[in-house]
C-alpha cells in the first residue's frame, strides 16, 4: 500500500490565543491547531472567538500554515444542538481540518462542513491498523495515533495503510496518566468532566494511602522533597528521535500545548523545525546540532523528559511519576509588535524587568542575541526605571536590532529585580 517514498513531515503547534498563533507560525509551524470557545477539550485555555478564529486562519494562510480546529469531545445529547450550529459557523471560515474524537460529532461535521477535511483525535485511541482503515472508510484523512504505540506498531500501521491515509503523532509537551487521555479522575474527584474539555489535573495533585483497619489515618509515600505525585508522568520529549520518527513513517509530529506560554510555543517550535530540516538535510548535520537542540529544548518550562511508549512500555526511569514542579529557566519579557530606525520597539509587556538589564532577544531563525536595555518609555512618552505592570505597551530601546515578532526572555535566575546586574556591573 506504501510508496516508500520517505516525505518531510508537518510539524503541529497548538495555540491557545492569538498572538500565540502567529508566533508559531513565525517560529516554524507548518500547522497549527486551536480551540473554540466550546467543545474542544481545554476549557481552561483562553480560545478563540469565531472572529479570531477567522483572523488567525487568514494569518496562517497568508504564510501557507494551516490550521486545524479542535472538536474532540465527548459529546451527549444536550451537546449536539449546539455543535451543529458551530459546524456550520465554522464552514464560513474554513479552517483545513477539524479534530474529532465522537462518531457522532465525526458524522455531523462529514454532513455539514464536508469541505473541511476531517482528522481523528488521539482521544478515540486508535491503536491498529484496522481502525485506522476503519476511519478511512468514514472519510477521515488523518488519524492522531493513540499514545500508547510503540514505534514499531507505528510502522506497522504504516505498511497496511494506504499513503493517502495520515498518521499524526505527539512528539513533545505533557503527557496523560489515562489511557488515551480518557480520564475520569476529574469528574469524580472535582465534578468536571475531561472528557468535556474541564480537566482539573488531579494526576498533579499529592495522595496518600490509607490502610483497611485504620480507616481516617493517612500514610504518606515519602519519594522525594516535594511529596508524592504517584499519577504524574514526565514530559514527552523527541528531540534526539527525529530519524526515528520519519522512518517509521509519520506525516505529522504534533506538539501538545493549548494552554503554553508564546515563549514556550516559540522555542520549542524553532527548535523542531531546526532539528527536522537538519536532518532531511543530512544526519550529519542533525547529529552535529544535537546539543543546540538540547540546549534550546531545557530553555522551555517542562517537567522531567521521558520518550514515554516509543521504545516499548515505560519502566520506572521513562515513565516518571516523582514531580509535579515546572523547571522554568527563562522568562517571558514581550513580543516584538513593532520597530522603529533607533533601535526602538514596541512590546506588551508580560513580566519586570529593567533599563539597563542584560535580556536575550530569540529570533525565529535560531539566534538568540544578548542585549542591553537602554530605556524603557512608557504610552506617554515618560521615562522609567523598571517595567513592573504586566500587560502595558511599552516602547524599549536595545543595544541590538531586534524585528517584529522577535521575543524578549531573560534568564529565571537573573531575577528581574532593579539592582540586580547591570551593564556597569553589580550594584
Amino acid at each position: 500500500m506504501k510508496s516508500g517514498k520517505r516525505k518531510k513531515p508537518e510539524l503541529l503547534v497548538p495555540a491557545g490565543s492569538l498572538e500565540v498563533l502567529k508566533v508559531a507560525v513565525i517560529f516554524g509551524a507548518d500547522a497549527v491547531y486551536i480551540g473554540g470557545e466550546a467543545y474542544g477539550l481545554r476549557a481552561k485555555a483562553k480560545n478563540f472567538s469565531l472572529e479570531e478564529m477567522a483572523e488567525g486562519i487568514a494569518f496562517a494562510h497568508a504564510h501557507d500554515v494551516k490550521v486545524y480546529v479542535t472538536a474532540n469531545i465527548f459529546a451527549h445529547n444536550e451537546d449536539l444542538e449546539g455543535a451543529e450550529r458551530y459546524f456550520k459557523e465554522l464552514s464560513q471560515i474554513g479552517p483545513d481540518a477539524l479534530i474529532v474524537s465522537d462518531p457522532g460529532l465525526f458524522m455531523l461535521a462529514r454532513e455539514l462542513c464536508p469541505e473541511i477535511g476531517l482528522h481523528v483525535s488521539t482521544q478515540a485511541n486508535t491503536t491498529n491498523y484496522r481502525s485506522f482503515l476503519f476511519w478511512l472508510g468514514q472519510g477521515a484523512g488523518r488519524v492522531v495515533a493513540a499514545r500508547e504505540l510503540t514505534l514499531q506498531e507505528i510502522r506497522e500501521i504504516r505498511a497496511h495503510i494506504p499513503d493517502e491515509l495520515e498518521i499524526e503523532c505527539f512528539v513533545h509537551g505533557a503527557m496523560c496518566i489515562s489511557y488515551s487521555g480518557r480520564c475520569l479522575l476529574s469528574n469524580y474527584l472535582a465534578g468536571r468532566d475531561a472528557n468535556k474539555g474541564e480537566c482539573t489535573h488531579p494526576c498533579r495533585w499529592k495522595y496518600a494511602v490509607m490502610e483497611e483497619t485504620r480507616p481516617g489515618e493517612y500514610l504518606p509515600l515519602y519519594e522525594n522533597e516535594r511529596g508524592t505525585f504517584l499519577f504524574n508522568s514526565g514530559d514527552l520529549c523527541m528531540i534526539g528521535h527525529i530519524p526515528e520518527l520519519i522512518e517509521a513513517g509519520i506525516d505529522s509530529f504534533k506538539i501538545e500545548g493549548r494552554m503554553k506560554t508564546a515563549l514556550y510555543v516559540a522555542a520549542v517550535t524553532r527548535t523542531y523545525r531546526q532539528a527536522i530540516d537538519d536532518y532531511l538535510l543530512s544526519k550529519e548535520r542533525y547529529d552535529l546540532r544535537m546539543d543546540w537542540y538540547l540546549e534550546e529544548i531545557a530553555k522551555c518550562t517542562y517537567r522531567r523528559f521521558t520518550t514515554g511508549f516509543y521504545f516499548g512500555k515505560p519502566g520506572r526511569e521513562e515513565q516518571i511519576y516523582d514531580n509535579g514542579t515546572y523547571i522554568n529557566e527563562y522568562v517571558y519579557l514581550g513580543i516584538v509588535d513593532e520597530t522603529d530606525a533607533k533601535g526602538t520597539v514596541r512590546i506588551t509587556q508580560r513580566n519586570k524587568f529593567c533599563r539597563g538589564d542584560r535580556i536575550e532577544i530569540m529570533k525565529p531563525d535560531g539566534r538568540n542575541l544578548d542585549t542591553r536595555v537602554d530605556a524603557i518609555r512608557n504610552e506617554a512618552g515618560e521615562e522609567m526605571e523598571s517595567a513592573p505592570h504586566a500587560k502595558q505597551t511599552l516602547y524599549v530601546t536595545l543595544s541590538e536590532p531586534a524585528e517584529r515578532y522577535d521575543l524578549l526572555r531573560v534568564r529565571a535566575e537573573g531575577a528581574p529585580s532593579c539592582g540586580r546586574e547591570k551593564e556597569s556591573g553589580r550594584t
